[in-house]
Order: structure tokens, then sequence, then C-alpha cells
């Protein structure tokens, strides 16, 4: 008989931020492959007797090719009952799932997906915005620096400034999102906010502007950039409120009336 393959969803790191059904999932684990960006927390939460094999990326540097990843999904599906792909944040954001549902579903075996709380919502809870705030916000745009498809380039001439920009992966430049931003009408006053390891142990939040986004220095990664009035808090009052270490700019945002 064939086994299911689970693609669960790690979450930000915070292993009480993980769901219940993927914790239960994990404590019976024939077999787990996960990826670097899961947290050592939420790895002891997989059963001792399960086999673990790290897929993930180092300095930019892939153990497994995403092919590799794929037929090992599919072979170990037809010995083992339970075969989990662990994958940090939620598998549906940025986590390159759909090539894997494709070739599970060109092989035949049957899988489900378990979703997880994304870096962009586990950041936004972090600094403590609200990513839809009404008051400054129509809509709110995950979107990643990481471009190695045509496709997925960005109009941003067509994204208004109601918009609340989450950006994955911003890269160790953040100078390059401020120019695609700038050159697209955005205004130089418009807040941002810079959350590094959101819900772990090491997790830190600047504030800026975009103006000044091309000279902070760079926070250690996974790192997620929020871009847009709803970030009008200032460091002192999300310091204040949440008591998270604070790496401010210089002058400190203000709110915005708009």
């Amino acid at each position: 008989m064939k086994g299911k393959v689970y693609l669960v969803g790690g979450g930000p790191g915070d292993p009480e931020l993980l769901t219940v059904k993927a914790t239960k999932i994990l404590g019976r684990a024939n077999i787990v492959l996960h990826d670097a960006l899961v947290s050592r927390e939420v790895l002891a939460l997989i059963a001792s007797t399960s086999e673990r094999i790290d897929v993930g990326k180092r300095a930019g540097r892939k153990l497994l090719t995403q092919d590799e990843i794929n037929a090992l999904l599919v072979s170990y599906a037809q010995s083992q009952a339970v075969v989990v792909r662990l994958k940090g944040g939620d598998p549906v954001i940025f986590g390159r799932v759909g090539e894997e549902i494709s070739a599970l579903r060109e092989a035949g075996v049957e899988f489900e997906i378990v979703p997880g709380i994304t870096a962009g919502i586990a950041a936004a809870a972090a600094a403590g915005i609200s990513l839809t705030d009404r008051r400054f916000a129509s809509q709110v745009l995950f979107t990643t620096m990481q471009r190695d498809t045509p496709n997925r380039a960005i109009q941003w001439a067509g994204i208004s400034s109601t918009t609340t920009l989450v950006i994955y992966m911003p890269g160790p430049d953040y100078g390059y999102a401020a120019e695609q931003l700038r050159d697209a009408g955005w205004p130089l006053d418009m807040p941002c906010a810079i959350i590094s390891n959101a819900s772990g142990p090491n997790q830190a939040i600047r504030s800026t502007h975009l103006k000044d986004l091309p000279a902070e220095t760079t926070l250690a990664a996974p790192a997620v950039i929020v871009v847009g009035r709803v970030s009008t808090q200032t460091a002192e009052q999300i310091s204040h409120d949440f008591g998270y270490g604070i790496v401010t700019s210089n002058p400190p945002l203000k709110p915005l009336v708009i």
C-alpha cells in the first residue's frame, strides 16, 4: 500500500504556534524531510522513531535540488505510511509546494496540506501591526525580492500606496526594494518595519521610513519588511507594549495623518 505525504507548515519558529494537527502528525511520522528554516524547537516535536532528512538551503547552496526532493517524497510514499514534508511558515506561501504537489499527483500519491502561520503574519503580530487596518490600507500584498522567473516580476507602479506590502526574503540589500518603490512613486515618508526571526528567541524589530531603508543595517535572516502606513507606530511604542529588543532608526517614526 502507498503511504500518504503531509505537506506541513512548521510556522515561524515558536513551537506553541504550531497547529494541533501538525503536532499530531509530527508525533506519528515515519520520515520527515525538513527545511533549514524549521526551528530546533519544532524539530524536537518529531517522533524519536522518525527518520529525519535535512533538505534545506545553506548559504545559498541547496543540499538537494527540488527535483530530487520531489523524487524522495514519491519514493518514500511507496514504503512508509506517514511521510512529512516540513516547511517553515506556511507551505503554500513561497514554499515551492506547487512543484511537490505536481510530482505527487503525477505519481498518484495521496497528499494533504497542513497550513502553518506564515512569516508575514507572525512578523506583523510581533510588531503589533494590523496589516489591513481600514484607516490606512485597502489591501495587503505578500511578495518577495527573490526573482528567479520572469513571470514573478512585480508591476510596482500598479500598486497603490494604500496597499500594505509584506516583503519576504528581502536579501542583504534593502536598497533594492526601496529603489523599486521609490521609482514607482511611493512617498519617501512611507513607514516601514523590519522584523527578523519573528516569534523566535532572537527576534528583532526595527522601525524606519522608505527614504532611510537603504541605509539600514541588515537584520539576520529570516526577515520580513512591512511597508505601509499601518506601520506608523513608533519603535518606542512597540518596545513598551511588547518588551521586545528594538533597534531604532533616527529619527523614530511618528504617526502619519492621511
